[in-house]
């Protein structure tokens, strides 16, 4: 397996924390989110995207709104919920843990 194969996974299994803590910013379209995470070199599709915000949406993680647009048809905009922020509180700690025990780990700490 290349080091891009093994990245390319790590991406994978943090996108679904990476599009909480998007949210927990600011309401946001799929077209928002996936600008930024592009913008963090997260790089994902649509046809990534969509599947993720569908799952969480469905663990009642994500709720959506339709809204009208100037520029075209109405977009829907996910929101966090209440059990979508608990659960980025619980991700934010495991994150910040297992970043410290990578360090121990490597040496850096």
């Amino acid at each position: 397996m290349s080091a891009d194969n093994i990245k390319a996974q790590m991406r994978k299994g943090i996108l679904e924390y990476c599009i909480l803590s998007i949210l927990s910013r600011n309401d946001a379209y799929a077209s928002q989110i996936i600008s930024e995470l592009k913008q963090a070199e997260m790089i994902v599709v649509e046809g990534t995207l969509y599947p993720l915000l569908t799952r969480q949406k469905n663990q009642g993680l994500l709720s959506y709104r339709w809204e009208e647009s100037t520029q075209g048809p109405p977009r829907k905009y996910y929101t966090i919920t209440d059990t979508g922020r608990r659960l980025l509180g619980q991700l934010d700690t495991a994150w910040d843990e297992l970043v410290q025990q990578i360090n121990v780990i490597r040496g850096k700490e």
